[in-house]
């Protein structure tokens, strides 16, 4: 009798202690049709277009089935695998499956994985119902919508025993991690601060009645949050090619303190090795209007401020670590003694990541996950059944931070935090702040 790959995997666990050697030829073959991970695409726009041009690009992947709520974009990316598949039939057969509604792709037996690029207040509840089912998840930043969300994943991913990768790929960027090791490593003393440049916190939606698109299933769109009329900064028409601006509404997103937050604090969180903790208090502004100057505290001192400068931004008492896309500069002393943030600089950034690799890091003590490609590094842990770089603690634990923060915002409060429990400490915050009233029959 056949075993299924996915029997497989959930099995792979309680045999890893018995020790077996494979012909070296097993290793190195094509990997053969049935033996592929078959995903399933969730939320068909502009990220997941960038996502599943590059799953499908992997020989261990075949992609089965899309779904999303407008018709056009359903379509098109239905279309899209199918002539990659006619192009490229070693890769597998066109014939991939479109869906409006995420459940009926979740139901299928023959899928192993799902990819998830829906607003953000959609990312939760497919979460759970693919775990549920026995599939793994690839899922886009911030992970959860609020904090009650990103608990409750961490606990689903541990029950369901899952695989899941939350989508900040900024871990498998080698000048991240070659910052955050250098911090680490104490090459610049002791920390005192993090200051982490992202925009805004969330506003309440506000946005006129449009008529609506047609082909779009409005209400599904909307799905657990406040029902509200349509407009296209929503659900832009058609297939687009920029990112909608959802994200800055607060019953469909965080603002950009979930946006670009959900990078550099994610960042911050590695640099301070708290990626099983978190921050235990979270200061607002002093101004109840300002848009940035929240700052979270933890239980060592460090302080982690939502500033407007350069990425994420690592001071010690000895120096400084900056670090954004594509720029790295290391300060000792008051001096630059290594960078690169512009060509002005001159050199590049591989000539700098080596340099202060070479110079500070050749007897590191700490060596951080190391991650060059983000679909390979969730595949390979789909795979060997461990978790990738950017598991679901990890971004779970970054989404709260950023979560935190904006509860700090909107209620221009000071939050005490219990990150070993993930809970408010006592008195430290009022239970609404976690959660978000779903609209029926939505509920996590």
């Amino acid at each position: 009798m056949k075993t299924s790959r996915r029997s497989f995997l959930k099995s792979a666990t309680a045999l890893a202690a018995a020790p077996f050697i494979l012909p070296s030829g097993i290793w190195s073959a094509e990997t053969p049709p049935n033996e592929r991970i078959t995903m399933g695409f969730i939320g068909m726009g502009k990220q997941s277009k960038h996502l599943l041009d590059s799953f499908i690009q992997q020989k261990r992947c075949r992609v089965l089935a899309v779904c999303d709520v407008d018709t056009t974009r359903r379509t098109a990316a239905q279309q899209r695998v199918d002539e990659f598949y006619t192009a490229n039939p070693e890769s597998g057969s066109p014939g991939c499956a479109a869906y409006n509604d995420f459940r009926e792709l979740i139901a299928r037996d023959d899928i192993d994985a799902v990819c998830i690029a829906t607003p953000d207040h959609w990312h939760t509840i497919p979460i759970i119902a693919a775990l549920r089912s026995g599939k793994d998840v690839y899922c886009e930043k911030p992970l959860t919508h609020n904090i009650h969300e990103a608990v409750t994943v961490i606990d689903e991913v541990k029950a369901n025993k899952g695989v899941l990768q939350t989508g900040s790929m900024q871990r498998s960027m080698e000048e991240f991690r070659v910052a955050c090791e250098l911090v680490r490593n104490g090459v610049i003393g002791k920390i005192e601060r993090v200051e982490c440049s992202f925009g805004p916190p969330g506003v309440p939606c506000d946005l006129p009645e449009e008529p609506m698109e047609p082909g779009l299933d409005w209400d599904m769109w909307v799905g657990p949050g406040p029902m509200r009329p349509y407009n296209s900064v929503l659900s832009p028409r058609g297939v687009h090619d920029h990112f909608p601006n959802w994200r800055s509404y607060k019953e469909f997103g965080g603002g950009m303190v979930c946006d670009w937050g959900a990078h550099h604090l994610d960042i911050a969180q590695w640099g301070l090795g708290m990626d099983e903790s978190g921050p235990v208090e979270v200061h607002p502004p002093d101004d109840p209007n300002a848009t940035n100057g929240a700052v979270l505290h933890y239980e060592n001192g460090v302080k982690v401020i939502h500033v407007d400068g350069f990425g994420a931004d690592f001071f010690g008492d000895g120096g400084e670590v900056k670090v954004n896309r594509g720029k790295l500069e290391l300060w000792l002393g008051g001096k630059k003694v290594a960078g690169f943030a512009s060509r002005e600089d001159g050199g590049s950034l591989e000539s700098v990541i080596a340099q202060v690799q070479k110079d500070f890091l050749s007897d590191a003590k700490v060596k951080l996950y190391q991650s060059t490609h983000h679909i390979k590094d969730f595949l390979d842990c789909v795979e060997a059944r461990t978790k990738p770089i950017t598991s679901e603690i990890v971004g779970g634990r970054s989404a709260i931070c950023c979560h935190l923060m904006n509860q700090a915002y909107y209620n221009h409060a000071v939050i005490q935090w219990n990150p070993k429990k993930m809970r408010f400490a006592r008195n430290g915050g009022k239970p609404e702040w976690l959660t978000r009233d779903y609209r029926a029959p939505w509920t996590i």
